[in-house]
Order: structure tokens, then sequence, then C-alpha cells
């Protein structure tokens, strides 16, 4: 008597836990995506507010740097003559909005490799470095000229300095729209740190 052996095959359908897994892995990759093309926009932001702060920085330094007028009295041979250069407190705001226009400049790449590798970490730790101290810079520029101004204008009694802004207007408005510059390139570089930290927060 023969006995006939029966194979059975089992079927076994497929897991509910590796779909759940592989979903999960998908929308990591979702979530990854969505936060590198947020660090991307942080970074095109960035490389805007660059060019902008670049042109305030700059053009305080050009506009104070050029600031000069001559007043002639009864003749041309007694003069009264005001330049930016008369103040250390304005030589320094020159040279402070210069170097952070400078910095601006070689900044730029490096605000372009942020926009193409959002991710990098170490582009942007180097930029909030230098940022900060490029905020330190032109804030203190930046205040020492407005002391000089408001004294211009107002005058101080108790040390003899007189309101020359009364007879050297011109010299005065350009002083003044420099040092408003200045202070808007500050506020821009401070944006850019927060910036910067944002990114380095989401990395």
């Amino acid at each position: 008597m023969s006995h006939h052996e029966s194979s059975t095959i089992h079927i076994q359908e497929p897991k509910s836990e590796p779909r759940g897994k592989s979903g999960a892995m998908k929308a990591v990759k979702v979530m990854g995506s969505g936060g590198g093309a947020v660090n991307r926009g942080l970074a095109v932001f960035d490389f805007i507010l660059r060019l902008a702060a670049l042109a305030a920085a700059l053009g305080a330094a050009i506009a104070m740097g050029t600031s000069d007028q001559t007043l002639n009295f009864f003749t041309q041979f007694f003069q009264f003559h005001a330049r930016y250069d008369d103040l250390p407190a304005f030589s320094f705001f020159v040279a402070a909005n210069a170097v952070a226009s400078a910095y601006l400049v070689l900044s730029l790449p490096f605000s372009i490799v942020s926009i193409v590798r959002p991710q990098a970490s170490g582009v942007r730790m180097l930029l909030i470095i230098f940022d900060t101290i490029a905020v330190a810079l032109i804030s203190a520029g930046a205040g020492a000229a407005a002391a000089i101004v408001y004294l211009a204008h107002k005058g101080n009694n108790k040390i003899n300095w007189g309101a020359i802004c009364q007879q050297f207007g011109s010299f005065c408005e350009r002083v003044s729209g420099a040092v408003v510059a200045s202070f808007i390139a500050a506020f821009l570089f401070i944006v850019l740190v927060l910036i910067s930290a944002a990114s380095l927060r989401r990395n």
C-alpha cells in the first residue's frame, strides 16, 4: 500500500509593519526635502540682504568720504572749511563701513554656496561669526558718527560747541544721511545673523 504525500504551500500576506516602515521612511524623506527647501529659501534671502547691506554700507562710506563744504567770508582768502577727516569719529566711520563693504563682497560666494548646498553647516557657522564681528564694527562707527552729528545739529554750550549745521547745512545733510545708511546696514547685519542662526538650528 503506497502512501501519497501531499505538500501544502502556505502563502502569507505581506505584513503591515514593513509597509508602515516604508511609509515612515517616505514621510521622513518628504520632510527632509521640505527642510532643505526652507534652508535654500533662507539662503536666497541671505544673499539678497547681503547685496542690500553692501549698498547701504558702501553708500554710507562714499557719502561720508566725499562730504566737504567751504564757506567764504568777505574774501576768498578767509574761509571756513568742513571736511570729514577733520574729525577722527568720521574717519573711523568711513573705515568701518569700507571694511564692512569689503567683507560683504567676500561673503557673497559663501552665500551662493549656501544656496547650492543648504545643508552645509560649516559655511553658515563661518558667516555667522564674521557677520557678528561686522555688526560690532559698523555699529561702533555709526554710533561714534551719530554723536558728532548730534552735536553739529544741537551744539553744546557747556563745551562751547556751536551748532555748525546752521552754517554748514549741506555738509550736515550729507553726513546725517551717511549715518542713517550705516545704521540700516547694521540692522541688515543683525538680520543676517538671525538667518544664519535659524539655518543652523534647522540643520
